[in-house]
């Protein structure tokens, strides 16, 4: 087994039943950062936690990478009546990208689409002054980005976020998830310049089924860890 393989913790079976994958968000971005070791150490890069709950994740890859660190807001948009499934996403700078399968399977109309982002909206504004307060964002020009999240399902949420980064001229755009679903890990690379995943396991149902503790992320949590750190 090569130096840094990725080893599930417990048996074969993590995630569907048995022990799960990580402890927590902490221990998977410890772990994650294992596998970005070629961007330690390197003048101009900047790791970029999705909130709210890939900014614990973000914290330890930025730590181990002795990079800087800052959040990049992205809003799920969920169907109205069954707000788990996202029918897209919308990240700082108004970028909105739509799960065309969910739309047209659900022949979503465009008044719809637009009436939950102008809501979605509001709360990734609230989000970004909740977290950064006055500080501005940080700047991404010429710079390898690399944007963390706590995983991968339908990547919405990512592909939203690579798109919005890469409106800001970064070098290159690098993901870095503790686990994905296969295929949408093959989705984000075909947008990403690389994709950093160590577990991508069949029958694959949740992000939170690989944790141990996937209890909720909140606002006074975020500003806690990007108050230490920042």
């Amino acid at each position: 087994m090569r130096p840094g393989a990725f080893v599930p913790r417990g048996s074969a079976a993590a995630g569907a039943g048995g022990a799960r994958a990580f402890r927590d968000r902490a221990d998977a971005g410890r772990r994650l950062a294992e596998h970005l070791g070629a961007y330690a150490d390197r003048a101009g890069v900047i790791v970029l936690g999705l909130p709210r709950g890939g900014v614990p994740v973000a914290v330890e890859v930025a730590r181990a990478l002795h990079a800087p660190l800052d959040v990049f807001v992205v809003r799920k948009l969920g169907v109205p009546g069954d707000e788990e499934l996202a029918m897209g996403a919308i990240a700082t700078g108004g970028v909105i990208v739509l799960n065309d399968g969910v739309v047209s399977d659900l022949r979503l109309s465009e008044e719809t689409i637009a009436t939950v982002a102008a809501a979605e909206l509001a709360e990734l504004e609230r989000r970004e002054q909740a977290y950064r307060g006055r500080r501005p964002p940080a700047e991404v020009e010429g710079r390898v980005v690399i944007l963390v999240d706590d995983g991968l399902a339908t990547g919405a949420t990512m592909r939203a976020a690579v798109r919005a980064v890469r409106m800001r001229s970064p070098a290159r755009v690098v993901v870095a998830v503790p686990v994905a679903a296969e295929e949408t890990y093959t989705v984000v690379r075909s947008e990403a310049d690389d994709v950093v995943c160590p577990l991508r396991p069949p029958g694959f149902r949740s992000v939170g089924g690989w944790y141990d503790d996937f209890s909720a992320t909140g606002d006074d949590e975020v500003r806690t860890l990007l108050n230490d750190i920042m």
